[in-house]
Parts: structure tokens; sequence; C-alpha cells
């Protein structure tokens, strides 16, 4: 299985998404993320994994390439952004969409965005947990 996850610049969300897989799917399932655009990391995103456990320090921000569409036998958009400027798949590429806020854009004290990120953080977290029982289920 490869399972690609693709937001407007990959630098939270998509991001806290990769972790999440590589942490809950199968070992040999590819798990990449990538952005229409690369905004680097950003530093909120890693920390607030790192909180949970999981190391995303070392996951590069890259633009989407075709070959990543190519080999993508699953593509997440989690903003909307991505999901209207998300190329044409291959055909058999499955695709779903998850429309999470952008923690980046939260505002007020460091704790309440933090609270933000951290929100954002367990949402993914479930919502990969979900996808990848879905998908071993469907290749059993």
């Amino acid at each position: 299985m490869n399972l690609l996850f693709l937001c407007t610049g990959n630098a939270c969300r998509s991001q806290m998404a990769e972790g999440w897989a590589k942490q809950l799917a199968p070992g040999d399932w590819r798990i990449e993320s990538a952005g229409i655009e690369a905004h680097g990391k950003n530093p909120r995103a890693i920390a607030v994994m790192a909180e949970a456990g999981v190391d995303i320090s070392q996951q590069e921000s890259t633009r989407l390439t075709p070959e990543m569409l190519e080999r993508a036998d699953y593509l997440v958009t989690v903003c909307g952004h991505a999901d209207e400027q998300c190329p044409a798949l291959p055909a058999g590429t499955r695709k779903a969409h998850w429309p999470l806020a952008d923690p980046a854009r939260a505002s007020g004290s460091e704790e309440a965005v933090m609270n933000v990120f951290r929100e954002t953080r367990e949402t993914i977290r479930h919502q990969v947990h979900d996808l990848v029982q879905r998908l071993q289920e469907q290749n059993q």
C-alpha cells in the first residue's frame, strides 16, 4: 500500500498525518506527504507530535511530483485548497478528503495556539487510525 497525504504547503496537517500513518500502518506500507507547494515544516507541529511520542522532525516538506501521484494507491487531501488543486489521479488511485482547519492560522496566546495544534493532532490521529483499519480490512 502506498499512502499519500496532500496539503497546500506540506507544513502541518499532512506532516502530522504522515507521522501518524508511519506509527499506525503496517511496516511494509509506503507513507508520504507532499504539498501543492513546500512551505517548510512547522515547529509547533513537530512539538505537539513529539508530545504524543511521534518524531516528525526528520520528515521533509516536499512538493508533489508526478511520480508520487503515480505510485499512490490512496491519496488523502487534508485541506480544501489541496483538494481543489489536486491534479488528475491515475486510474485505480482511491481518494479521500479530510477538510481540516489549518492550525497555523490559530491566534491568541501561545498556549491557545498550541492547544489548537493538539486538537488537530488528535483529530488526525483518529482519522489515520480509522483509515488504516479500513484499508487493512479491504485488502484481506
